[in-house]
């Protein structure tokens, strides 16, 4: 029996994990997972509506809240003019001082388009100075304020002024007027007249001054003189 030559059998083919071939590429198929670039969250349907819900809620309570806020704001709106006030009748109220003040307290009549904001007498609680108080706006929407007593001091003065320097002398009607001025802020006016100390102040043109102060000593020479407070004797 002769030996024939064998045919070699074919090698079986490689199933090994190594020999499984990667995706296109040579990359992995799998996404990036949390925490890795290129990951992107996708909201559910219930998560989607319940993140939708909360942004209306926080717009409807928005507009709830200005919806409640704006009529206030609407009521209390400033006026065109502030502290004007066209019922205020300086007369009247100057009648109605008297008694507590000792004397009439100078209500001044002031040309056409001038007006009172405020018009009151004040124990002096506070400043030691029982005083009249009464102020004027003028046509420009400057602004004077009188102020009258019979017990003025330096020290009061110079409160009123806020420490402002006396820069020099105004004379109006006939009287000289000392003034004083920091060169920006309010001017006061002060005189001393027939027992009373006047301080006028504000923010307003001296000319306008002039107007106020020139009414108020046409008033206070109206009214009756105001006699000196008597001394002090001295003891034995």
């Amino acid at each position: 029996m002769s030996d024939s030559p064998k045919t070699p059998l074919p090698a079986p083919e490689d199933s090994s994990p190594e020999a499984v071939p990667e995706a296109a590429g040579g990359a992995s198929a799998r996404g990036p997972l949390p925490g890795e670039p290129g990951f992107k969250a996708v909201l559910s349907k219930n998560a989607a509506k319940r993140a939708n819900a909360s942004v209306i809620g926080m717009i409807l309570a928005l507009a709830v809240s200005i919806a409640c806020i704006l009529p206030v704001i609407l009521l209390n709106a400033q006026p065109k003019q502030p502290g004007y006030d066209p019922k205020i009748d300086v007369s009247a109220v100057s009648a109605n001082a008297a008694p507590a003040a000792g004397f009439t307290p100078a209500a001044p009549a002031l040309p056409s388009g001038w007006h009172p904001n405020y018009a009151r007498w004040k124990s002096g609680t506070e400043s030691g100075v029982p005083a009249w108080e009464v102020g004027f706006v003028s046509p420009a929407q400057g602004f004077v304020g009188l102020t009258q007593t019979r017990k003025g001091n330096p020290t009061w003065v110079a409160q009123i002024a806020d420490n402002a320097p006396v820069t020099g002398k105004r004379t109006i009607a006939g009287q000289d007027w000392t003034l004083r001025d920091k060169g920006t802020g309010p001017k006061t006016l002060v005189l001393e007249h027939r027992g009373y100390t006047l301080v006028l102040n504000g923010r307003a043109d001296l000319t306008e001054f002039d107007v106020v102060a020139a009414a108020v000593l046409k008033a206070v020479d109206a009214a009756p003189a105001v006699p000196p407070a008597p001394s002090a004797s001295p003891t034995a």
